[in-house]
């Protein structure tokens, strides 16, 4: 048996006859990147080759919206477990080569007929910069682990506190797992702030979380998760037209909660949706809040959080001059931009705000950015004591306070590079000419009596709308639909039709079937877009409007391509009802 020193020669090179694991160790070193300088270097030569490979899963320009040549969903369920990690060594490239594998059939986010939902191409400075992270592993648990990779964080706080109209110098943020992540720190954070004892002694009040209709799901995870319990949810009617919260019944709610002491730990403001683009007054929600404050002898004041994860980045329209319209939009989207823009200055008025960069920040998965206006009563009410293994060697130790122990750099090096590299100016020009495609889309609808857009007050990032078949005037009956209760069994037969609609294109999509020559799209529809107005509490759950969805989001969509779209849905429309 050798000695450990004996397996090396005198270069500290390990000899041919060493012991096994040393041989063993000699074969690893080209499985992990070199420490030092090198020519060439084997892991820029491995990241090449998996490029070019994944690549060949790009279709040609008038292929299909998914990668590679076999769309189907290739995992056989019931035995995909029966399997065992190797006994031998493989090689890296043998596992680059089935990584690439496991892409085929994905749906390729760049494509421009792929529009199914708010999930856009990421830009290339937030790809590289995600993958920098990858490859050295900064953890911005703490400054030590993550040295000046953390300016990204402190710098992205500075920026989006200066787009929100905060104090940049007090405004902190944290890059975590999701919108739902955002949502359950906000959470934590009014709990925190509102019953004073829950962090030591637990969550023994039932304090309430306070949102719209149209708030997303998530506040279910949240409240649970956080231990709070989903009971403690209340809704607020929205405005049937608008899908903002009703203000005269979140007075209500307010008021009934203070004169009964009940605490409220948060409000949740929803600015901007990813069907309805439904914007909350946060302004007045904020006066409201002041109205009926919690009973300050017993409780914290509320929180007020901004759900603003899909339509933040409009508020980069700020600083756009209006008059002199230097991006030269059209005078039909030029309104409907400021109004976006508007709509969302109230956020100011938040003590928190949720940032999805791959949402309208088109970087990768996941970049969620949890925004708080003042990170001295942040960090210090969720701070806790400090580990006896870890040493501060920086002031930014953000693991004292976040629910992350262990947290990847990714998201904050993608969104920081998103906004470094785009500016206001890019990101002005990108959601400006989102909305070009929808009004050009929105033409192409309005031409087909037999279609009629459902959202066309809403000015976000979808278009939803309706087919009926031929002769059948869709805006008379997508009228009684909506309002005359006589009129259900027609809505029911019709959003049948709907729903059939879409599968039929989603089936068209999954096997490349082609429409005059060209790929079908990659659309998705909603079972619940909104309810009848002859519904408004939601009661009967067959009384709502389906739809079917776009998302012209991509920057490579044309015209051509939105006539294409509208083209597909009636040829599915058409085979749908051939098959009643």
């Amino acid at each position: 048996m050798k000695t450990y020193e004996s397996n090396w020669n005198s270069d500290n090179k390990i000899k041919d006859d060493a012991s096994n694991w040393a041989k063993y160790r000699k074969e690893m070193l080209s499985a992990f990147p070199a420490y030092q300088k090198e020519t060439p270097d084997p892991l820029a030569a491995a990241i090449d080759k998996a490029v070019k490979a994944i690549d060949q899963l790009r279709p040609e320009a008038e292929g299909p919206a998914y990668l590679g040549t076999n769309p189907k969903l290739t995992i056989d369920f019931d035995h995909v477990k029966h399997i065992s990690m190797p006994a031998k060594m493989s090689s890296a490239e043998k596992v680059i080569d089935e990584t690439v594998e496991l892409f085929e059939g994905l749906p390729n986010w760049g494509h421009p007929l792929t529009m199914c939902n708010v999930i856009p191409q990421a830009n290339t400075a937030s790809i590289v910069a995600a993958v920098l992270s990858e490859i050295y592993s900064p953890n911005i648990l703490e400054g030590e682990y993550s040295w000046n990779v953390h300016r990204a964080e402190l710098e992205s706080a500075g920026m989006l506190g200066n787009l929100f109209g905060w104090n940049p110098d007090t405004t902190g943020c944290l890059y975590t797992y999701g919108g739902s992540g955002c949502w359950t720190y906000h959470v934590k954070y009014a709990l925190s702030r509102v019953l004073h004892d829950s962090r030591t002694k637990g969550v023994r009040t039932d304090a309430k979380v306070i949102c719209s209709q149209q708030a997303h799901y998530t506040m279910l995870n949240s409240t649970d998760w956080m231990g709070l319990g989903t009971d403690n949810i209340i809704k607020v009617r929205t405005d049937v037209n608008t899908n903002a919260m009703d203000l005269q019944h979140l007075e209500e709610i307010l008021k009934d909660c203070h004169e009964q002491n009940i605490p409220v730990a948060s409000v949740v403001c929803t600015m901007g949706t990813t069907d309805a683009n439904a914007f909350d007054p946060i302004a007045q929600v904020r006066e409201l809040m002041d109205k009926y404050p919690n009973d300050s002898t017993q409780y914290g004041k509320a929180l007020l959080y901004a759900d603003a994860v899909v339509c933040w980045a409009w508020l980069v329209f700020r600083e756009y001059d209006f008059e002199k319209n230097p991006l030269e939009f059209s005078p039909d989207v030029l309104p409907l931009i400021k109004a976006n823009c508007e709509a969302l200055e109230g956020v100011k008025f938040a003590d928190a705000i949720g940032v999805d960069f791959h949402k309208a920040g088109w970087s990768p998965y996941a970049s969620s950015c949890f925004v708080y206006q003042n990170s001295d009563e942040f960090e210090n009410l969720l701070k806790r004591p400090g580990s006896a293994y870890l040493q501060p060697r920086s002031p930014y130790n953000p693991l004292d306070y976040t629910l992350e122990v262990s947290r990847a750099a990714t998201g904050s090096l993608a969104g920081w590079a998103t906004m470094k590299f785009f500016g206001y100016e890019g990101f002005q020009a990108i959601l400006g000419g989102i909305l070009e495609n929808q009004n050009f889309l929105r033409s192409v609808i309005a031409s087909h009596t037999e279609i009629v857009c459902v959202n066309p007050e809403d000015h976000g990032l979808v278009t939803l709308f309706r087919a009926y078949p031929d002769g059948v005037i869709a805006e008379e009956e997508y009228r009684k639909e909506l309002t005359d209760p006589a009129y259900k069994e027609q809505l029911v037969k019709n959003n049948i039709l709907t729903k059939a609609i879409g599968d039929k294109l989603y089936h068209w999509f999954r096997n490349g079937k082609k429409v005059n020559g060209r790929c079908t799209p990659y659309l998705s529809f909603s079972t619940g877009f909104r309810v009848a107005e002859y519904n408004r509490d939601a009661s009967d759950p067959e009384a709502c409007i389906f739809a079917l969805k776009a998302f012209p989001m991509n920057v490579h969509i044309t015209p051509d391509i939105m006539r294409h779209v509208i083209d597909c849905v009636l040829a599915a429309r058409d085979e749908v009802i051939s098959e009643q």
